[in-house]
């Protein structure tokens, strides 16, 4: 679902773009966004996220909320009243995090296995990284095929500060990886159904064993202990990693010779082509790429008056630092450089960018366009797949303004 009727961005087609859509179909989508804003408009916080700002998000669903484009705001950290919620499975029960140091998380794959609570993890280690969190299916509502699944636009991402041990104190604690272990697998606390195999609902992700040199278990976010929306009493956070692989509620962390057998691992979050299902041949949702797109100005603030403004937005590399940031006002046929804004957190934050222009009267789509510092470039379409994951796109997420 979309923002409400008039926040909906609206792009200009690139003409000879490949990732120009037909008009007919563009005209489809936004009238199906319309009558979703409409749906979505009077859907009210669920209570487990009853502390968010309801004026900064928009209510999907009681598992999914996303924050609207014009409440990013211009500063670095997302505050976690206007973080976006993602939930694969129903919310646990408050009760987990009434005493959170007393949450245990099994420990295997270890020469030593353990069971850890979190009271013995606070004294194992602490660090703190600030990353970008972002749901794999981000800009998921700019695909013209329109797949299943909440039509995210920028607003199921954020960047936001945690604190916890690193993994790899934990792992050093218990004796090391055992020999032949070469992925990490974290499994979730969430409540399963009962009557059926646990495997077709349970969240467990694996990644590779590699990823737990910057992962933590965290039980701090934005300074405050995570909240049970975000996955506390403690979280498994990989940086660099889409959102589903940063393990809420986690119970254990193991190191596998295998991936998990968990549907969600072996056919969910797989990048499959148009009109296929997902299987484990296919490359799984895991680490994120370079990014950005414009939060001021956007439609949702009105025609703009006409003169200087200050374009601004945000830009990630996934694994890498941001170089730069290149902004177009014209649906990028010419590009000027941003200034790239405000404190560096880290590879794995977000950069803000800003760059000035001077804009008489008229309509302008305004695209942003970043380069990491390994030289991969934001490209300019979307990459096909079933389930609308991993848009990139610098056209898709480009916005059109007037200047009055």
């Amino acid at each position: 679902m979309q923002n409400n009727p008039a926040s909906l961005p609206r792009r200009r087609l690139l003409t000879g773009s490949a990732s120009a859509l037909a008009a007919a179909g563009l005209a489809s989508f936004q009238g199906q966004a319309l009558a979703q804003a409409a749906a979505s408009a009077a859907k009210p916080l669920p209570g487990y996220a009853s502390f968010k700002n309801a004026d900064a998000v928009i209510v999907h669903s009681s598992t999914t909320i996303e924050t609207k484009r014009s409440a990013f705001g211009s500063s670095v950290i997302t505050p976690t009243n206007q973080l976006y919620v993602r939930n694969n499975l129903p919310t646990p029960p408050e009760s987990i995090v009434a005493d959170r140091d007393a949450w245990a998380v099994q420990i295997d794959g270890v020469k030593k296995p353990a069971k850890l609570t979190v009271a013995e993890l606070k004294k194992m280690g602490l660090e703190t990284v600030t990353m970008v969190l972002q749901c794999s299916g981000n800009g998921r509502g700019f695909f013209p095929s329109k797949p299943s699944g909440t039509q995210w636009t920028v607003g199921a991402a954020g960047c936001v500060v945690w604190s916890g041990v690193p993994v790899r104190d934990v792992v050093k604690a218990l004796g090391g990886v055992a020999d032949g272990m070469v992925y990490m697998t974290g499994t979730g606390g969430e409540v399963l159904p009962a009557g059926i195999d646990p495997k077709t609902v349970m969240v467990e992700r694996s990644v590779p064993a590699a990823a737990m040199q910057d992962a933590l278990l965290a039980w701090e976010m934005n300074g405050e202990p995570v909240s049970l929306a975000h996955g506390g009493p403690l979280r498994l956070i990989v940086p660099g990693y889409t959102g589903v692989n940063n393990i809420k509620y986690i119970k254990q962390l193991a190191f596998t010779a295998k991936e998990s057998e968990a549907h969600i691992m072996s056919h969910g979050y797989r990048i499959s082509p148009p009109g296929a299902k997902g299987d484990p041949s296919q490359p799984s949702v895991q680490e994120m790429s370079v990014k950005s797109w414009i939060n001021s100005p956007i439609p949702e603030d009105g025609n703009q008056s006409a003169g200087k403004v200050q374009i601004q937005g945000v830009a990630f590399g996934g694994m890498n630092a941001i170089k730069g940031v290149e902004v177009s006002i014209d649906g990028g046929k010419t590009w000027k450089q941003a200034r790239l804004i405000g404190p560096d957190m880290g590879k794995y934050a977000w950069r803000q960018f800003a760059l000035q222009a001077d804009l008489p009267k008229g309509t302008y789509t305004l695209a942003s366009r970043a380069t990491d510092d390994k030289g991969n470039v934001q490209p300019e379409t979307r990459g096909e797949n079933q389930s609308g994951y991993n848009n990139t796109s610098w056209a898709d997420h480009a916005v059109t303004v007037t200047v009055a």
